[in-house]
């Protein structure tokens, strides 16, 4: 029976975190107005790389664009990494590999 509600219960902070960013985009964000520098914007990101990644490397990766999002960066085009962050994938990076951008 509890082998049952193991993958659900794995995936709960993921949806936890998913229903944060959702809450934010739809609560707070029309109060204080786009001002991200990014396209996506950072919490499209943060829902991208939550889905995409899972709770901790998508969390990761949301703060890390959330930090490089101030009125002195440049901006752009910034997409969600089709691959995690090493980090969370475990294995020393080979100086071989393509970059993770895509």
């Amino acid at each position: 029976m509890l082998n049952r509600w193991l993958p659900e219960l794995a995936r709960l902070p993921q949806r936890l975190l998913i229903g944060l960013v959702q809450a934010y985009r739809v609560l707070l964000s029309p109060w204080l107005g786009s001002s991200c520098r990014f396209e996506p914007t950072c919490s499209a990101y943060a829902l991208q790389a939550l889905q995409r990644h899972g709770a901790a490397a998508g969390s990761y990766l949301a703060a890390r664009r959330i930090l490089r999002c101030h009125p002195w960066c440049t901006g752009g085009h910034d997409p969600v990494p089709a691959r995690a962050p090493r980090l969370f994938t475990g294995g020393a990076p080979s100086p071989h590999d393509p970059p993770t951008t895509s």
